[in-house]
């Protein structure tokens, strides 16, 4: 053999006494196969088998095993958002006369896509209210093929009554599908409650160090799996294993980190309501959020997002109170050992259930910080807006 050969053709290495704790990052476009027959029926190995990098590899595999598990799913597909989770269910299962119904506290990209992309090409979306409850069968007609679901909304934190929704929908034959990135499995599993699809943003609390971007859907029947993944193949949309590699990386912690931030945010959120420029705290733990009997009934625990309506008028320095902050960094998303707060805008996003408070709204996610320091470093934010 030529030492050019050689530089291509990996020797292989005894593994034998070699065992690590950590899931191998399995990188591969190409996949060979032993011989020439086994290659023509690469076809028949279906979509739990190995044919080509971005249909998946064991680094990809395990991870889809793992959240199956945590959800008592079938199979789980991942893909390279949370949105884009969102997307496929809609891409898959809706067709032109199709509608979907959306509730008014969705993720507002979700919005978008039913309004910019699906509405052209002829597929119904309708937005419903959060807290309609089994009231939803009054707007399930013919047309109507899905059920959107997200609880809490990652916003303002209704809690919707899942299993009511889910029961309406099933009795008129409609899939569901639940955002339940808030929550994650250890909170709450829809799939439990009927529902046909469950989405994570693994971006968020199971990859946890904001440096990756995925999402999961992990479904009730093989069937829907196949489906999905016929159009993922048909578009070419794959994810990375290195991504992946982190989110197994994470999904590691997720139980203590969630543990924590839940209990400080649930602290903070009970303290805030006594704040000179705090009109009202949105948090499914207190008593006065939208949904909370359902949150108690359903979930029992909390993660570590939730939003503060200011008093009108209170945002006048906000601009640089929130500039000089020293532990809060400002920016989208959450989920990640850093605590985050932004601005959102709500009034613009809701259709059906107004929103009337005037007071801007910030939304809040705690991080691993020591929680003295955060609350030191929101409390001077507060106070800076009392001037």
């Amino acid at each position: 053999m030529h030492d050019l050969t050689r530089c291509v053709h990996h020797p292989a290495v005894s593994q034998e006494g070699f065992s690590s704790l950590a899931v191998p990052t399995y990188r591969a476009s190409t996949i060979v196969y032993p011989d020439a027959e086994s290659f023509s029926a690469r076809g028949k190995r279906g979509f739990d088998g190995y044919t080509y990098g971005l249909h998946g590899t064991p680094t990809t595999r395990t991870l889809e095993a793992q959240i199956t598990q945590l959800h008592g799913g079938v199979r789980t597909v991942l893909v390279p958002s949370g949105q884009a989770a969102a997307s496929m269910i809609m891409l898959t299962f809706l067709m032109p006369g199709d509608c979907v119904l959306i509730p008014d506290n969705v993720y507002g990209p979700v919005r978008y896509f039913c309004a910019d992309y699906l509405k052209p090409r002829g597929i119904e979306y309708k937005v419903y209210d959060p807290l309609i409850g089994a009231g939803i069968s009054s707007l399930i007609d013919d047309k109507t093929k899905l059920v959107w679901i997200e609880s809490p909304g990652s916003g303002t934190m209704e809690v919707q009554d899942v299993p009511a929704i889910i029961q309406a929908a099933k009795a008129r034959g409609v899939l569901t599908a639940c955002d339940n990135t808030w929550a994650t499995p250890l909170l709450f599993k829809p799939l439990a409650h009927g529902a046909d699809f469950v989405v994570e943003a693994l971006t968020k609390y199971i990859g946890g160090h904001s440096d990756l971007l995925l999402g999961s859907i992990t479904v009730s029947d093989i069937e829907l799996r196949q489906r999905i993944k016929l159009v993922l193949r048909d578009m070419g949309i794959g994810v990375s294993p290195d991504e992946v590699a982190l989110a197994l990386r994470g999904i590691e912690t997720m139980g203590v980190r969630l543990r924590h931030v839940g209990r400080v945010s649930e602290e903070f959120a009970q303290a805030l309501q006594e704040s000179a420029v705090v009109e009202r705290v949105l948090h499914p733990a207190l008593p006065s959020c939208p949904g909370h009997e359902l949150w108690k009934r359903d979930m029992g625990g909390s993660a570590g997002v939730f939003s503060v309506v200011l008093k009108p008028g209170a945002e006048a320095n906000l601009k640089r109170a929130m500039t000089e902050l020293r532990i809060f960094a400002i920016g989208a998303s959450w989920g990640g050992t850093r605590s985050l707060i932004a601005t959102t805008a709500l009034k613009e996003e809701r259709t059906v259930r107004p929103w009337t408070s005037a007071g801007t709204v910030l939304r809040i996610s705690i991080g691993l910080e020591d929680e003295q320091d955060l609350w030191r470093d929101l409390s001077e934010m507060l106070g800076k807006l009392e001037h």
